[in-house]
């Protein structure tokens, strides 16, 4: 008789939401905090960081609640893959949760260190948990970098669709968390310039809260005193829709399906599989 498996329910789906974005922000906005305020490594660090906080995050959570880690990507799967829309809330709450928690450890951590880099807390470390236009130093408007959050968020969902479709080249075994490690080091590479890559309101979010009860009171404005805290949500909530949208469109639907293969087709090892499945 086959194990009936026990499924956790969504307290256990929350708890893992929470868990893994904690891994992924202890490991992401701790890296920026080395890097800013004591000089230990540079930006490579930091994209490499990211993206191994990303992979052992998914890694911690995906068992339970599928590591969406990101509110962007839970939208996404609400709008496109079927994913409940009664737990888009509860996930997103749970995420933002998990680097608000995080983004404390590190800010406590990082208390000496910080305030030798920056005794006022001001703008020169708030970086280290809250993304800015142009990293706070660049010609890059608050629109720019709403634009670079659509486009960077997009590419991640547009990726992160591909990987996970069991009806695509999905990596095999238990690679996938890796190869979305690799993705967000790509798109810190490529695209981390006029906004930080935030790429997820949780992980913007969250440590800004967190950074803001903690000392930092310009912490939801950017260099030049505008209200930039949306940006890093509504950004990538659009772009999510947008990245996967664009892969239903152009990949999703072509994609072929479990059925016997076209008469006259020399079948591959997994279409015969498939059709033997069929019959039985």
């Amino acid at each position: 008789m086959a194990t009936r498996l026990k499924l956790p329910g969504l307290a256990g789906e929350l708890a893992a939401e929470f868990a893994g974005t904690m891994i992924l922000i202890l490991f992401g906005v701790g890296v920026v905090a080395q890097v800013a305020a004591a000089g230990i490594g540079d930006h490579d660090s930091i994209a490499w960081a990211w993206g191994l906080g990303v992979t052992l995050g998914v890694y911690v959570a995906a068992r339970i609640s599928g590591a969406h880690l990101n509110p962007a990507v839970t939208i996404a799967l609400a709008v496109f893959k079927g994913f409940s829309w009664r737990k888009v809330a509860p996930y997103s709450i749970a995420q933002f949760l998990g680097a608000f928690v995080a983004a404390l450890l590190v800010r406590w951590n990082y208390t000496e260190v910080l305030r030798a880099a920056d005794p006022g807390l001001t703008i020169k470390t708030q970086g280290v948990f809250s993304t800015l236009p142009g990293n706070g130093t660049l010609p890059v408007g608050e629109w720019g970098a709403f634009r670079d959050q659509i486009i960077g968020t997009a590419i991640l969902l547009f990726v992160i669709l591909a990987l996970t479709d069991m009806n695509n080249t999905a990596p095999a075994a238990n690679l996938g968390p890796v190869v979305v490690g690799l993705l967000v080091v790509a798109i810190g590479m490529a695209w981390g310039t006029n906004a930080g890559y935030a790429i997820n309101p949780a992980r913007d979010f969250g440590p800004r809260l967190a950074s803001f009860l903690t000392g930092y009171e310009t912490a939801f404005r950017d260099q030049t005193g505008y209200l930039y805290f949306w940006i890093p949500i509504a950004g990538p909530i659009i772009g999510g829709i947008v990245g996967a949208g664009l892969y239903q469109t152009l990949i999703g639907r072509f994609l072929p399906t479990a059925e016997p293969p076209e008469p006259g087709r020399v079948p591959t090892p997994t279409d015969q599989t498939t059709v033997e499945a069929n019959r039985g």
